[in-house]
């Protein structure tokens, strides 16, 4: 298993931050508050996290790729359960999160627009469907920093796109390349949309398809290439197929016509025109400043400020 720390140095980091800062919410004791008594963990949580990748990493560029919708209609209409279990019940489509992680998240935003780190997110999309077009785009090596499996379907060892997924922290991450997925999951990188979809993810509120689990779906995957081609050995009736399988494969019909559109990121997002280059002064010293105070953030905010100028 490959350590983070032996990834190349140079070309783009992309965060998925929401799964940043709820790591860092739970990771960093709530005892860490604003000279007003409100917490910051979290924001001073992702503070020494982006320190810390920028540390280890040496990127030329940054973007905080963030949600502008979590739970994006299009997708609902396609799957109506997709995160339905994460909806608080009394708040139609608001994200149920902790009481106290929810006021951080303005603070987070506020923050890195002051300190002058790219923030990227767009209408009727998830910070995926955002790190998905920026990674399909790049030009040179990326590295996405996620705790979120879905975003294996982009890795590239051809192209140089990689998955950091944290273990504990930022500093203790497995590097997926294909050579990972292949041998965690038993199918290519390019495979493992159709493979989750199969599957199914609860945690998402995919059902998948019955009787079908990681392994499986792997097998089925490698057997017959893609989705469509599983597809069409349940609909063959001299494949290999059992009578069980091909029946379960062919009822899941209609969950199985828009799966691939839920759970593939796009690619094509519409982004407007940014510089992600790593900023190695504050954009904005004096909000900085009043935000420092205001909210405590101490040794985090020097720590950042500090890695950014001499990887300036």
């Amino acid at each position: 298993m490959t350590e983070a720390t032996e990834g190349r140095p140079g070309g783009l980091l992309l965060l998925d931050t929401a799964s940043l800062y709820f790591r860092a919410y739970f990771g960093v004791p709530e005892s860490v508050r604003a000279p007003d008594g409100t917490p910051v963990n979290a924001v001073r949580g992702l503070l020494d996290f982006i320190a810390r990748l920028v540390a280890d990493h040496s990127p030329a560029a940054l973007v905080a790729c963030m949600d502008a919708d979590w739970r994006p209609q299009w997708r609902v209409d396609l799957i109506p359960s997709y995160k339905s279990h994460r909806v608080v019940a009394e708040t139609e489509g608001v994200e149920e999160v902790p009481d106290t992680l929810s006021p951080q998240v303005p603070v987070i935003e506020a923050v890195l627009d002051a300190i002058g780190l790219t923030r990227l997110g767009a209408a009727g999309y998830e910070a995926d469907d955002v790190i998905g077009t920026l990674a399909s785009a790049a030009a040179g090596p990326v590295a996405i920093v996620t705790g979120d499996r879905d975003l294996f379907q982009l890795v590239d060892d051809a192209r140089g796109v990689r998955v950091l997924y944290p273990r504990k922290g930022v500093g203790d991450c497995d590097v997926v390349d294909e050579e990972l997925i292949a041998s965690r999951y038993g199918v290519r990188a390019d495979q493992y949309a159709d493979f989750a979809a199969l599957r199914g993810d609860p945690s998402d509120g995919l059902p998948g398809v019955k009787g079908i689990g990681e392994k499986t779906a792997a097998q089925l995957v490698t057997e017959y290439g893609d989705l469509a081609g599983v597809r069409a050995a349940a609909a063959d009736p001299f494949s290999k197929l059992t009578p069980a399988r091909r029946r379960n494969i062919t009822e899941a019909a209609g969950y199985l016509d828009v799966a691939p559109a839920v759970v593939r990121v796009a690619r094509d997002v519409p982004l407007p025109a940014f510089d992600a280059a790593l900023p190695t002064e504050p954009a904005d010293p004096g909000l900085l400043e009043q935000l420092a105070e205001r909210w405590g953030l101490g040794g985090s905010l020097t720590r950042l400020l500090d890695t950014l100028a001499a990887a300036g």
